[in-house]
C-alpha cells in the first residue's frame, strides 16, 4: 500500500490504538544500520527523487475502499500510457532532480495496465534523469488472475519488486472485504511473484475485519509468513464515510471488532513477525534479510517524490520555475479530465501549496516517527539548522512525561518511539505537534519583533 496517494491515510490505517492506562516500561527494538539517514544529508535540495506512477483503474471497487479510483467499461491505453509519458516527462524538467532513486506503480490495480505501459514509463525517466540500475520498481499487484497472468510480461518491462495485496487468507474476511480473489488465487499469485522477484516480495494483510479474532488473526498471519518471508505490510482496517462497509455496519449488518480486541491484534502481529525472525522498520512494516522498501523509506525521511497520474500527491521544488521552497502538488483527480489537461499543459497539477518551515517540520515529525530508527539530530538539523530538537520539545513537559512513561526517546541519538510507544503513535503525534507549533510561531514572532529569529521558510 503506497504512501503518495496522499499523507493523510499514513495515520489513520497504522494500527494504532491509544488505551487510557500507561504503558510499560522501555523495549530496546532494533534498527537498520545500513539503512543510516546520512545517505542523503539535506533531503530538502537533493538532487534526486523517488517517482509514484498512479494507474486509476480497478475491475470493481472493494467494500471498504474510498481510494481515488474508477472502475471503467473500457481504458484507452494507448492514451493513459501517452499521458503517464508526457506528465513524467514535463514534472521531471520542472524539478530538474538528476536522479530517480526509485519508481512505484500503484492505484488502483496497477496490475491491470499492460506491461508495455509501464516499460514506456521507465523509457520516459531513463531520458530524462538518471534511473540508478539497481533502482527499486515496485509494481502494486491485485492476487485475482487477471493481474497474476502478466507478472513475467512487467518484470520484463523493468519491474523487480511486487507488492500483492492479499489482504487476507480467510474465504469470509474476503467477502466482507469485497475482494475479487479468493486465498488459492491469492497463494498461487505469490508463488508466481517470488519465483520472479526472489527477495523483493511485500504482503499486503488487513485486521480488524468483522468477524475477525486474535485467534483467528494470527493463525492467517502464520499461514501468511509460510508462503511469503520478505516483507509484510500490516495494516487496520477503517470505516470510511461512502463506502459499503460504513453502510453496513452503520446499518447493524455487521460489526467491528472493538478497539481492546484490534489492540491486542497489532500487539500479537508484533509478536509473531518477531518470533519469525522479521525485523520492524516502520509502524506497518516488517522485512527479513534487508528487504526494506527503500521507496517508502523515501517518504518517511522526507525526501522528495514526484507523483504522476491522476490524483498523485507529489513534495518537491519546481525549480525549472525559478522557486527555491518545496511544494505540495496534487494532480487532477479524474482520468478523462487529467487526460485533458495533460495533454493541453504537459501536466494535469491541479492543486499547488508551497511549504512553510512548520509544514516541513509537521511532515519530518509525522514521518519519522513512524519509522523505528526515529530521525537522527542530523537529518533534523537538514531541515531545522536553527533550532535543535532539544530546544524544540526537550523542555516540554507533556514530553517530559511521554519519556518518563517510557514510550518516547530523545537523547543522543534523536526522537524515536519506544517498542511500546510505536503502537501509541496517534497519541504521541498530537503532543509534538502542539509544541513544535507553538515553538514555531513563538520564535517567528520573536524575529519579526527584532530578536534573534529560529524559524525561517525553507
Amino acid at each position: 500500500m503506497n504512501m503518495a496517494r496522499s499523507l493523510r491515510p499514513l495515520s489513520r490505517r497504522s494500527g494504532l490504538m491509544c488505551p487510557g492506562k500507561q504503558a510499560g516500561g522501555i523495549r530496546v527494538h532494533r534498527v537498520y544500520s545500513d539503512q543510516n539517514q546520512n545517505q542523503n544529508p539535506n533531503p530538502q535540495h537533493s538532487e534526486q527523487a523517488s517517482l509514484y506512477i498512479h494507474w486509476p483503474y480497478c475491475l470493481k471497487r472493494c467494500s471498504y475502499c474510498n481510494f481515488n479510483k474508477y472502475i471503467p467499461r473500457s481504458v484507452d491505453n494507448e492514451v493513459m500510457t501517452e499521458c503517464l509519458q508526457l506528465e513524467t516527462q514535463t514534472l521531471l524538467q520542472l524539478s530538474q532532480v538528476s536522479q530517480i532513486s526509485s519508481v512505484f506503480f500503484g492505484g488502483g490495480t496497477p496490475s491491470l495496465a499492460r506491461a508495455s505501459t509501464v516499460a514506456a514509463v521507465l523509457e520516459t525517466v531513463s531520458a530524462h534523469a538518471r534511473l540508478c540500475e539497481q533502482a527499486e520498481v515496485t509494481l502494486e499487484v491485485n492476487p485475482a488472475p487477471a493481474g497474476r497472468t502478466a507478472l513475467r510480461d512487467f518484470v520484463s518491462a523493468g519491474v523487480n519488486r511486487f507488492s500483492v495485496g492479499v489482504q487476507s487468507l480467510n474465504e469470509a474476511s474476503l467477502r466482507v472485504l469485497g475482494r475479487d480473489h479468493d486465498p488459492q488465487q491469492a497463494l498461487q499469485t505469490l508463488a508466481e511473484a517470488r519465483t520472479l522477484c526472489p527477495g523483493r516480495v511485500s504482503v499486503d494483510v488487513m485486521f480488524g475485519i468483522p468477524g475477525q479474532s486474535v485467534a483467528s488473526w494470527e493463525s492467517e498471519l502464520e499461514e501468511v509468513l509460510r508462503v511469503c518471508d520478505d516483507h509484510v505490510s500490516l495494516y487496520q482496517l477503517t470505516l470510511e464515510r461512502g463506502t459499503r462497509l460504513y453502510k453496513q455496519v452503520q446499518q447493524g449488518e455487521l460489526s467491528m471488532p472493538a478497539d481492546d480486541v484490534t489492540a491486542s491484534m497489532y500487539r500479537s502481529a508484533r509478536n509473531v513477525l518477531e518470533q519469525a525472525g522479521f525485523l520492524q522498520y516502520e509502524v506497518s512494516n516488517f522485512a527479513k534479510r534487508n528487504a526494506v522498501s527503500t521507496h517508502n523509506l523515501g517518504y518517511w525521511r522526507a525526501q522528495p517524490y514526484i507523483g504522476v497520474g491522476p490524483g498523485a500527491h507529489g513534495r518537491f521544488v519546481p525549480r525549472a520555475l525559478g522557486a527555491v521552497h518545496r511544494e505540495a502538488r496534487t494532480q487532477t483527480l479524474e482520468p478523462d479530465v487529467w487526460v485533458r489537461e495533460v495533454r493541453q499543459h504537459g501536466h494535469a497539477t491541479r492543486r499547488r501549496v508551497q511549504l512553510s518551515q512548520l509544514n516541513l517540520l509537521q511532515e519530518v515529525v509525522v514521518m519519522g516517527l513512524r519509522m523505528t530508527e526515529g530521525i537522527s539530530h542530523q537529518h533534523w538539523a537538514a531541515f531545522s539548522p536553527e533550532a535543535n530538537l532539544h530546544q524544540v520539545l526537550g523542555a516540554s513537559s507533556d514530553v517530559q512525561e511521554l519519556h518518563q512513561r517510557g514510550v518516547l526517546i530523545l537523547d543522543d541519538r534523536g526522537l524515536r518511539c519506544s517498542w511500546e510507544g510505536l503502537a501509541l503513535l496517534d497519541c504521541i503525534l498530537p503532543v509534538l505537534l502542539l509544541e513544535l507549533d507553538t515553538f514555531v510561531h513563538t520564535h517567528t514572532q520573536r524575529g519579526e519583533s527584532g530578536g534573534s529569529p529560529h524559524s525561517r521558510t525553507t
